[in-house]
C-alpha cells in the first residue's frame, strides 16, 4: 500500500508539472521539472520505510478559526514567531515575508513593501492586526504603505488557499495576520517583563528601537510597546532609473532630455515612522476583556522619475481602538464565544514640493463576533458574524475618488471532522456589500458567496497528502470603480470603471509532505480560474494636465502628460508551486548543518491572450544553516529568473542572483534577563535588482549591499 501510495504521489506531481510545462511557454521549465524532481519533494519514497521519525512542530494557527496544529492543516501556512521571526524582521510587512515560500514583497520605494502572495496583492492580500482588519487604505494604491510594523510583531502567520474567505470576500490571495499581544489573553507570570531592541542598517543609515513592556497579577495584565525609525536616502548597486525601459513604456517621457539618474543612491527615499500600543485585560475562568488603543505616524518619499518634476512625500496617520471579550462555555454546546471590534482613523496626506495636494481620509468600524461550538458528535468548528462600515474620502483640488460610504456584512462557518486517517474541512461565507458615493455616481452592491472543502490524508506517520477546493468571489473597491483624477504619488492619471462585476475565482490546491529523520519536504501546487479578474491597464493615450485633457500624443512640454492606468476584466488563470526541502547534514560535537533547497514561482495570464501584469519571477535556491550551543548562522543564495511575461505596456526585468548571510549570538543569561545579538548582510554581491512585481521597478530598484546588527535584550 505504501509504495502504491507514493508512486501515486510521483504520477500526481510529475503530470502536473508536464501540464505546467506545456501551458506556460517558460524557458525555464526543464530547469523547473529537474529541480523540483532533484528536491527529493518527489521521489521522497527512497528511504520511506525510515523508523526514526521528526516529528513536526505542534503549532496553533490562531487565524483559521478552528484550532489544531499546522500539521493537520490541509491549507499552505507559513508562521513566523520567536527567534526566526526577530532575525527576519524587515522595513516593512513585505520585506519580512519575501523569503516565505510564495510570498514577494510589492515595492514602492523603500517606505512602502506590501505583501504578494502567489502573485495576488492589493485587495486580495489582507493585512490584519490580532485577526482584525488593519483597514487603512494601504490596498487601495501601490504608493500606500501598510499601517502595521513589524518590529512589534510578537507572531506573523500567512494563510493561502481556502481558509482565507473566512476573513472577507478581499482576501482571495492570502491573509497576513500580524499578532503583537496589544490585548493580552494570558496573565504573565511576572509583574513585569518586556524586551528592548536596537537596530542600525547600513544601505539607509537606518536606525531602528522597539521597546516592550508588559505583566500582569492576579487577574490583570497589560502591555505597552513602541518604536521609532528613522533612515536617509537608500545606497544601490547602481543607478536607479533603467531609461531604456522606462522610455519605453512611459510615453510621456519621449523627448524628455536627459533623466536625473544619480549613481548608487535613490534620491527622495528617507522616511521616519513612530508608534505605540497601551492595552491591558482582564482575565478570568469565566473569559476575558479587554482594550488597546494604537498610534502610528509614517512620512516617507516617492522615488523620482528623473524628469526634475518637484519631489512627493507622503504624511500617514492612524490612530487604532480595539476591543476584545470571549465567554469560556457561555451556554450549552458553546466552547468560546468572541467577540472583536476595531475603530480606525486613518489619514494619508501625498505633499507635492510640500504642499498638500490630495489627503486620504478612512474611518473605518469593524466588528466580529465567533462562535466556537462545542463537537457534535466528530465535527468541530466555528460560526460567526463581521461588518465593517467606513466611511472613505479623498480630499483637495485633484481628489481622485468621490467620498463613499462602504457597508460590509457577512456570516461565515468553518467546520472540521475526522475519519479514519482523512481530515477534513468545510467552509462557507456569504456577504453583502455596498457603496454609496456622495457625489456623480449611483450607489453598487454585490452579494458574494464562497466556499469551500479541503482533506489532509495521513497516509503514513511520514507521508501526508492534501487537496483543496475553493470557490471564492471578490467584489470591486472604490478605487478600481470610481478613480477619476490625478495621483501624484503614482504620477498617472487613474480612471475607474463603475459597470464592473464581482469577480469569481476557482481555486485547486494540492500538497504533499514527507518527513523522516534525514530529511522533510514540502510541495504545494495550485491552479486558480479566475473569471473577471480585476486590474488595472494602461491606456494607449496620456492625460495633458495643462490643457485638462487626453491625447493621443503629448502636445504640451515636458513633464505636462502623465500615463492613465485604467481598471479593465479579463479572464485570467494563475498556476504555480512552493516548494521546500531540508536535508539534515550533521549534528553532533561540532554542531547541527542543514541544508535546504527552496523555490516558488507564479504565472498569470489572460484567456484571450496576454500576460497578467506584475507578476513575479521564478525563484530557487539553497540555504545552508548551522548551530551550535548559543550560536547560529546562515547563507542564503536565491537565484530570481528574468520575468520576460511582463504584460501589456510593461517592461521585462533581468534576472538576478542574491546572497544574504546571517548570524546571531545568545549571550548567557543573567538576572533573568537574556541578550541576543545578531548581524545581517544583505544582497552581498550588490545587485541592482528590479522587481518585478513593483510598479517602479523602473525607477528605484531594491537596496544595495548592506550590512545590519543589533541587540535584543529581554527580560
Amino acid at each position: 500500500m505504501l509504495n502504491r501510495c507514493n508512486v501515486l504521489c510521483y504520477n500526481i506531481s510529475y503530470t502536473y508539472i508536464w501540464f505546467l510545462s506545456r501551458t506556460t511557454h517558460c524557458r525555464m521549465n526543464k530547469k523547473l521539472a529537474i529541480f523540483l524532481i532533484s528536491t527529493g519533494v518527489i521521489g521522497s519514497n527512497v528511504h520511506a520505510e525510515d523508523n526514526n521519525v521528526l516529528k513536526l512542530d505542534e503549532m496553533v494557527v490562531i487565524s483559521t478559526g478552528i484550532k489544531h496544529a499546522t500539521a493537520k492543516s490541509a491549507r499552505p501556512v507559513t508562521v513566523l514567531s520567536g527567534d526566526k521571526l526577530r532575525t527576519k524582521i524587515g522595513q516593512t510587512i513585505g520585506d519580512t515575508l519575501e523569503n516565505e515560500p510564495g510570498v514577494t514583497s510589492q515595492s514602492f520605494g523603500p517606505g512602502v513593501g506590501t505583501p504578494v502572495i502567489r502573485g495576488q496583492a492589493g485587495p486580495r492580500v489582507r493585512v490584519m492586526q490580532n485577526s482584525l482588519g488593519n483597514n487603512d487604505v494601504s490596498s487601495l494604491s501601490p504608493d500606500h504603505a501598510n499601517g502595521v510594523n513589524p518590529i512589534i510583531a510578537e507572531r506573523i502567520e500567512v494563510l493561502r488557499g481556502p481558509s482565507t474567505l473566512l476573513y472577507g470576500n478581499g482576501a482571495i490571495g492570502g491573509v497576513v495576520n500580524v499578532i503583537d499581544n496589544r490585548i493580552p489573553e494570558q496573565v504573565p507570570d511576572k509583574l513585569l517583563g518586556g524586551a528592548l531592541e536596537q537596530r542600525y542598517d547600513s544601505a539607509s543609515t537606518m536606525t531602528s528601537s522597539a521597546l516592550k513592556l508588559e505583566g500582569g497579577k492576579d487577574i490583570f495584565a497589560y502591555h505597552l510597546d513602541g518604536f521609532y525609525n528613522d533612515q536617509g536616502n537608500v545606497h544601490i548597486g547602481g543607478q536607479p532609473i533603467d531609461e531604456s525601459a522606462a522610455r519605453a513604456t512611459d510615453p510621456t517621457l519621449e523627448g524628455t532630455p536627459v533623466l536625473e539618474n544619480p549613481d548608487g543612491l535613490i534620491n527622495n527615499s528617507n522616511a521616519r515612522s513612530r508608534g505605540g500600543s497601551v492595552g491591558a485585560s482582564v482575565i478570568g475562568d469565566v473569559g476575558l476583556a479587554g482594550a488597546a488603543i494604537n498610534s502610528l505616524e509614517n512620512n516617507y518619499g516617492i522615488p523620482p522619475n528623473g524628469t526634475g518634476s518637484p519631489p512627493v512625500r507622503i504624511q500617514m496617520n492612524q490612530t487604532k481602538y480595539d476591543f476584545k471579550g470571549q465567554l469560556n462555555k457561555p451556554f450549552a454546546l458553546a466552547e468560546e464565544l468572541r467577540i472583536k471590534f476595531g475603530y480606525t482613523d486613518y489619514k494619508h496626506v501625498e505633499l507635492d514640493d510640500g504642499v498638500p495636494a490630495t489627503t486620504f481620509l478612512n474611518k473605518s468600524y469593524e466588528s466580529r463576533l465567533e462562535l466556537e461550538h462545542q463537537p457534535i458528535g466528530i465535527v468541530k468548528g466555528v460560526l460567526g458574524f463581521q461588518s465593517v462600515n467606513s466611511q472613505f474620502s479623498a480630499l483637495g483640488d485633484e481628489a481622485l475618488v468621490p467620498s463613499t460610504d462602504i457597508d460590509s456584512y457577512g456570516l461565515f462557518a468553518a467546520e472540521s471532522f475526522s475519519i479514519g486517517d482523512v481530515t477534513y474541512e468545510l467552509g462557507v461565507r456569504g456577504e453583502w456589500q455596498g457603496l454609496t458615493p456622495k457625489e456623480i455616481y449611483s450607489s453598487v452592491s454585490y452579494v458574494p458567496i464562497s466556499g469551500s472543502v479541503s482533506a489532509l490524508w495521513d497516509i503514513t506517520k511520514q507521508h501526508q497528502l492534501s487537496l483543496a477546493v475553493t470557490q471564492s468571489q471578490r467584489a470591486p473597491q472604490v478605487q478600481e470603480l470610481f478613480s477619476n483624477g490625478v495621483h501624484e504619488a503614482t504620477m498617472s492619471y487613474e480612471l475607474g470603471d463603475p459597470d464592473l462585476q464581482k469577480e469569481i475565482s476557482y481555486n485547486l490546491d494540492l500538497g504533499y509532505r514527507f518527513n523522516a529523520d534525514w530529511m522533510t519536504a514540502e510541495i504545494n501546487l495550485f491552479h486558480n480560474w479566475v473569471n473577471d479578474y480585476i486590474f488595472q491597464q494602461q491606456a494607449n493615450f496620456i492625460f495633458n494636465e495643462d490643457l485638462d485633457d487626453f491625447e493621443a500624443i503629448c502636445s504640451g512640454p515636458a513633464g505636462a502628460c502623465l500615463p492613465v492606468l485604467k481598471s479593465a476584466q479579463a479572464n485570467a488563470i494563475f498556476r504555480g508551486f512552493e516548494a521546500r526541502t531540508v536535508f539534515p547534514l550533521m549534528q553532533n560535537r561540532y554542531g547541527a548543518l542543514d541544508l535546504t533547497l527552496f523555490g516558488d514561482y507564479t504565472r498569470g495570464t489572460f484567456d484571450q491572450g496576454g500576460d497578467v501584469p506584475r507578476m513575479p519571477p521564478l525563484r530557487y535556491g539553497l540555504q545552508l544553516s548551522y548551530e551550535k550551543n548559543d550560536w547560529t548562522a546562515d547563507a542564503r543564495l536565491t537565484r530570481g529568473e528574468a520575468q520576460n511575461h511582463a504584460g501589456e505596456n510593461q517592461s521585462n526585468t533581468p534576472g538576478y542572483l542574491l546572497l544574504n548571510l546571517g548570524a546571531q549570538y545568545r549571550l548567557a543569561s543573567f538576572d533573568n534577563s537574556e541578550v541576543m545579538l545578531f548581524a545581517k548582510g544583505k544582497n552581498m554581491l550588490n545587485e541592482n535588482i528590479r522587481n518585478s512585481t513593483s510598479y517602479l521597478r523602473n525607477f528605484a530598484p531594491e537596496p544595495g549591499r548592506s550590512a545590519e546588527i543589533g541587540i535584543r535584550v529581554s527580560y
